[in-house]
């Protein structure tokens, strides 16, 4: 959501002004960097955990100041927007998910204040073509992260009122690389350093792979967010169920289907060590696609409606949260300090696992509908593999939540009580 070579430009030419114009510079711009540094620091292996909290804390604090200095409640940017996406990451990734859903609030009535929510080309016509494509992208990142947050939450969506379509972030280079926008005249400014890069090679005129595939990213958790939106968020929220008939349940997997049918090949397999040597960007990519994919199929397998005839999907549902685990297994195995890091991921496998742990007890009921319930477990490799799973979840979560330690001893324990209830 933010154009790398604006972002260079931008920062550039900070660091050239004089004491006495940075004072003058714009706050907002300010806090987009400082959020940086503090996510850039969550990421980074230091000497201790201690040190990288501290650092990343004292950078995100300075942030907020930033923010604060530019009157954010009152004067709005793009620059405002991206800044307030990543210090919600932050707060989440701090374990301060209630702060980052309180904060979310603000940042997006803010987007729906500056129309980040409405078609480009009939808000801000005149704009020129990469402002235009940014402004989609902030929209889906605003989207994608209220979406995804209330998922986990169970709580109200709030970025259900727009009309940017996902189609209308193509993959036209337009604008993209155009050195003029990037001054704050309109004009080309000169680069404080003349032997960069950028002065010496001639911009490119087309995209570069890495941002074909991140825009085909984008727009394939774009029709994510849509979809789970408006047929698991809402519903969740309202402790409804998802679907009201078998037929509407099928409807609803084959939207889903039909959406993991259209997506690039690259976001759909499993990654390996050489993956994340040749191709980090995509492989990271791939796993937030596939954790958040199953996960959400998972929710609507296990769905229920009694008047409504609709039956928990109890194999199915235990399938789907274990394809949504291995995501998080393998960005664990390959991606070691980023497993530590991302709420979201860590979130997601724990109720994947509370969710296998309970299908599992239900299947021991003596009319469970669960496929080959009458077989031992020894015998039924998908109930074996469930059950390994829950395990190296626990595990896992028992390493990464050491910053959190009353969320980590009540997540862990939640989970080993659930996993206890199993009678084999």
């Amino acid at each position: 959501m933010i154009h790398r070579g604006k972002f260079d430009a931008d920062f550039e030419r900070f660091w050239a002004l004089t004491y006495d114009e940075k004072i003058q510079a714009d706050a907002a711009l300010l806090a987009l960097h400082f959020v940086i540094y503090a996510m850039g620091t969550q990421f980074t292996p230091l000497t201790s955990s201690q040190e990288r909290a501290q650092i990343a804390e004292f950078y995100v604090s300075a942030a907020h100041q930033a923010l604060r200095i530019s009157g954010y409640l009152s004067r709005i940017s793009l620059r405002t927007i991206q800044a307030m996406v990543l210090i919600n990451y932050f707060l989440m990734n701090n374990n301060h998910a209630s702060d980052a859903w309180s904060f979310g609030g603000v940042l997006m009535r803010q987007a729906y204040a500056m129309g980040l929510n409405r078609d480009p080309e009939l808000i801000v016509p005149r704009a020129s073509a990469l402002e235009k494509q940014q402004r989609r992208k902030v929209w889906q990142a605003v989207l994608f992260q209220d979406t995804f947050l209330t998922v986990l939450l169970k709580l109200p969506p709030t970025a259900t009122i727009s009309d940017v379509s996902v189609e209308s972030l193509n993959d036209d280079p337009d604008g993209e690389h155009d050195p003029s926008v990037f001054g704050r005249t309109g004009t080309p400014d000169v680069l404080p350093n003349p032997m960069r890069i950028s002065n010496i090679a001639p911009p490119p005129t087309t995209l570069l792979p890495h941002e074909l595939a991140d825009r085909e990213y984008i727009r394939t958790m774009w029709r994510l967010a849509n979809l789970v939106q408006r047929n698991v968020c809402i519903s969740r929220s309202l402790s409804r169920p998802l679907t009201s008939s078998p037929r509407d349940k099928s409807n609803l997997l084959a939207q889903f289907r039909a959406l993991y049918n259209n997506v690039p090949a690259a976001l759909t397999k499993s990654i390996s060590e050489d993956t994340v040597r040749s191709c980090h960007r995509q492989a990271k990519q791939c796993l937030f696609f596939r954790s958040n994919y199953h996960h959400s199929i998972m929710l609507v397998l296990a769905d229920e409606n009694e008047l409504g005839g609709v039956k928990c999907d109890i194999r199915g549902a235990m399938e789907a949260a274990r394809e949504a685990i291995s995501a998080f297994f393998e960005l664990w195995d390959y991606l070691r300090t980023d497993a530590g890091v991302w709420w979201v991921f860590q979130h997601r496998a724990f109720e994947e696992a509370l969710m296998m742990a309970r299908l599992l007890v239900l299947q021991q009921q003596p009319d469970s509908p669960f496929v080959n319930a009458s077989k031992s477990p020894a015998d039924d490799p998908l109930r074996m593999g469930v059950k390994h799973d829950i395990s190296r979840v626990i595990d896992i979560l028992d390493q990464v939540g050491s910053g959190a330690p009353e969320m980590q001893k009540t997540r862990t324990e939640v989970l080993r009580t659930a996993f206890e209830e199993i009678q084999w």
